[in-house]
């Protein structure tokens, strides 16, 4: 994504009637990368160094480098697809064959998920329970939706997913990728949406 197509996107968002502001400074964007741990892909940090999206269901970053309620918003934002990680192995009997032998003890199970949780990439919330890739740190990484261990691609890429939340046609510079760009575990994990255009 270049300047020209992060300023026709948020055109498109501001048509939507998607309350923006403006955009996030370098300064805001390293205090938010360090204060979270995370990396925003190139892509996302044009879109959001652009102008920034404050609409219900968009976490606020700005807000949230000022208001501890909005940093622990979206701290439980980047903890949603563990909790919905956990809560299925504590109820829907989640347990993957790369972890091993299921221990006895819950403690011990979730201890043993969360060594191979922390190894993959780190999911940034985009909107509601729709995430993208922290890694790899580059542009054209796929958008997830994530709702216990329940994810399907939502987006080819960022623009492939705004277009698709917000009910927007691309304009014909935009070229959407024919698949998904290989994630480590939610690629694989994850499946087209159910009747989706991918």
């Amino acid at each position: 994504m270049n300047t020209e197509q992060a300023c026709q996107l948020i055109d498109l968002l501001r048509k939507q009637n998607i309350t923006l502001e403006r955009g996030l400074t370098d300064e805001e964007v390293e205090l938010i990368e360090t204060k979270y741990a995370i990396c925003l892909p190139p892509d996302l940090r044009l879109l959001l160094q652009t102008a920034l999206p404050v609409f219900k269901g968009f976490p606020n970053w700005r807000l949230a480098l000022r208001s501890p309620e909005e940093y622990s918003e979206i701290l439980s934002q980047l903890d949603w697809p563990w909790e919905g990680m956990v809560f299925d192995m504590e109820h829907n009997n989640f347990w993957l064959k790369e972890w091993g032998v299921r221990p006895e003890t819950k403690e011990e199970q979730i201890r043993i998920a969360r060594q191979f949780y922390d190894s993959w990439p780190r999911l940034i919330p985009m909107y509601i329970h729709r995430y993208i890739p922290s890694t790899p740190p580059e542009a054209g990484n796929p958008i997830f939706s994530v709702h216990q261990m329940d994810i399907i691609y939502y987006g080819m890429d960022l623009a492939d997913y705004l277009s698709c939340e917000f009910k927007f046609a691309l304009p014909g510079n935009f070229i959407i990728p024919e698949k998904p760009k290989p994630i480590p575990f939610w690629g694989p994990w994850a499946e087209l949406e159910p009747g989706a255009d991918f």
